[in-house]
This record gives C-alpha cells, structure tokens and sequence, in this order.
C-alpha cells in the first residue's frame, strides 16, 4: 500500500513531467533571425521595442492572409495559432517595457510609437472580430482568444499611455 506521502510526491512528479512536456510543446513565435534581431538590439530600448512591434504586426499580416487565403483548410484552427503567435510577441514586448522602466530607461519615444501602434493593433483585430466572412465553427476555435487579444491590448495601451505620462513627468523634473 502506497502512504500518503508518496502519492503527494507520484502527484507532483506527474505534474511536473506533464508541464514540461506542454512547455517543450509550445513552440516558439520568433524566427531564428528575429531572435538574432534581438539579441543585437538587447541593450537599446527603442530598437528592441521597435522590433516586437515590427514583428507583432508582421503576425497580424499574416493572420490576415490566413483569413483571406483560398487554399487554408483549417482556417479556424490557423486563425487561432496565428492570433496565439501575435499575442506571444505582444507579451514579449510589455515585458521587454517593463523591463526597460526598472533600468529607468527614457521611454519617451518608443511608447509614443507604440501606443500609435496599439492603435492599429486594435482596429485590425477588431475588423476581424467583427467579420462576417467566418462560419461559427471557426469562429468557436479562436473567439475566446480573440477576445483575450483584445482586452490584452485594451489594457496595454492605457498602461502605455499612463507610462508615457510618467516619463513625460520624470523627465522634465530631471531638466529643472
């Protein structure tokens, strides 16, 4: 008979194993030359933050030649990996900004840029929520992601706005 203490343990090494399996799984949304882009611009801010919006919109790009290309079969399931490989670099790209805001990086210029971008971000995938080219099955393999997108980025750009007020500030006291 197996105590309880070591079915706790059978337990948590099953967890264990399970999570690393989904995490070898996850495949990784970024290129070898995009990570090569990077790793370049690692210590320049408004390069790097530049470049995650460069590639977030090339994800959009494609998700929309998805959506319109003839020869896509499972256009449900490759509208959903898309928008999951655009919502992967997004993140990427706020954690990069915070990542520059604890360095007190001036982030005056790249957050202008990029609330311009979020703006876009939006209306694209709001066109595509609000598509009707989509039969309901399809829109049932990717509508809660969408959705997740969207607050996601609703959400950024008041965090981008308010970090650009903030920095804004910070910096003309700095000037005085």
């Amino acid at each position: 008979m197996i105590s309880a203490s070591h079915k706790v343990a059978i337990l948590a090494l099953t967890m264990l194993l399970l999570s690393t399996a989904w995490a070898q799984r996850r495949r990784d949304p970024l290129n070898p030359l995009e990570q090569d882009q990077l790793r370049d611009a690692a210590q320049e801010p408004s390069e790097r933050l530049k470049l995650y919006m460069q590639f977030s919109r090339a994800r959009l790009t494609s998700l929309e030649q998805t959506r319109t290309d003839p020869k896509v079969t499972d256009r449900g399931q490759q509208t959903r990996d898309r928008l999951q490989d655009f919502l992967d670099v997004y993140d990427e790209l706020n954690d990069n900004l915070d990542t520059f805001v604890e360095r007190k990086a001036d982030l005056r210029k790249p957050l202008k840029t990029l609330i311009d971008a979020d703006t876009e971000f939006q209306a694209r995938l709001r066109a595509l929520k609000s598509s009707a080219d989509a039969n309901k099955g399809e829109i049932k393999q990717y509508d809660f992601l969408l959705t997740s997108v969207l607050e996601t980025i609703d959400s950024s750009v008041l965090d981008h706005r308010q970090l650009l007020t903030q920095q804004e500030e910070a910096f003309k006291r700095k000037k005085k």
